[in-house]
């Protein structure tokens, strides 16, 4: 059943809808003999204007999944996210909480505070999260928003409000401009367990089929840095034909920057590396070819996303792309012919420090 409107309530207790909003929000300086106008004819619309009050000063949840809480990538959409509820006069809460994906979304075990319905009304979910978490968000009638690139396992994606960095179509990119640069022996280096490499992996072999050229992907899985370095020596110990790596993250570039510094190769002269999410590109040595992802407009959209979705609670599922932006540097600048007109018209070349 639709609830009575405060224009409803303003009407039928005789008052301005201004007049309404200062009782809901418990203002002193309204007429005692308005305000019991308006608790009256709340009364009979059966309107709670206590729980209107929590409501306009609700908490919203940023749950980062199963990640450490150290990780750049994700402490930049919670800034995002916090500075978007700063505007709307909201106060964003940080939890880390990890569990299985194993776990029915009706036994999963959620963070305390979201028992608290009175306090918070929405939750934004930042890191890695499972299918079974929206499901249980969902049957507990929780209002949320989350990072589509990070879910874990099959989930329907119109289905739930979403926001997305556009990493499928950044790493086709990224590939597109190393084969213009005339690479033809390029791999990808990245975990395609986790959703995001898997992306990442995806737009790169799209655009290595499209060039007729053969995918080469690691098949090591291990952590960032760890990977990079491990992935890299396996490819030199068995010789492969490698002269560009794309690294799914600029944590894997830096262990491939180790296991070639290890094996006496410079960078860009023996072969190129470049990397994706653009968070430590400039402090690398040589500085580092990456996709930029945009992680503070991430957190905006998520929290105005959570903030809508508490307004308009029926309303049909959002779903947005963020573009990414390819940044040439230092790392792979070696070879010849150069990009096309059309191919530079994407490419953004950081000036020399």
């Amino acid at each position: 059943m639709k609830k009575a409107s405060f224009r409803e309530l303003a009407k039928l207790a005789n008052v301005s809808t201004a007049t309404v909003s200062r009782v809901a929000r418990g203002e002193a300086n309204v007429d005692p003999e308005m305000r019991l106008q308006v608790r009256q004819a709340a009364e009979r619309l059966g309107i709670d204007l206590e729980e209107r009050r929590h409501q306009k000063s609700a908490i919203i949840a940023f749950i980062l999944g199963n990640r450490t809480v150290l990780h750049q990538f994700q402490a930049r959409v919670l800034w995002g996210a916090e500075n978007y509820c700063s505007s709307q006069s909201k106060e964003l809460l940080f939890v880390s909480h990890r569990y299985p994906a194993w776990v029915a979304p009706k036994e999963l075990h959620l963070p305390q505070i979201l028992n608290q319905r009175s306090l918070v009304r929405a939750v934004i979910l930042g890191g890695t999260h499972s299918a079974n978490m929206l499901h249980a968000l969902r049957e507990r009638e929780i209002p949320f928003a989350v990072l589509g690139n990070n879910v874990l396992g099959p989930w329907t994606e119109g289905e739930y409000d979403a926001v997305y960095s556009d990493d499928i179509q950044g790493a086709y990119d990224l590939t597109a401009h190393l084969i213009a640069e005339g690479h033809r022996d390029i791999w990808f280096i990245g975990d395609t367990d986790l959703p995001w490499y898997a992306r990442c992996a995806k737009g790169y072999r799209e655009s290595m089929t499209a060039a007729g050229l053969r995918p080469r992907c690691s098949k090591i899985h291990s952590d960032d840095r760890e990977l990079g370095y491990l992935a890299m020596r396996s490819i030199l110990s068995r010789r492969e034909p490698a002269t560009a790596v794309m690294a799914g993250s600029d944590q894997i570039a830096r262990g491939v920057y180790e296991a070639l510094s290890h094996a006496g190769l410079r960078i860009p002269q023996d072969i190129c590396i470049a990397g994706f999410n653009d968070t430590e590109a400039e402090l690398m040595n040589p500085s580092l070819t990456s996709v930029r992802e945009f992680p503070e407009e991430l957190g905006r959209h998520l929290a105005e996303f959570a903030l809508r979705r508490i307004q308009q609670p029926d309303a049909k599922p959002q779903q947005l792309t963020i573009p990414t932006l390819l940044v040439e540097r230092d790392s792979t600048r070696r070879r010849t012919p150069r990009p096309s007109a059309q191919a530079r018209s994407r490419v953004v070349v950081a000036p020399e420090m």
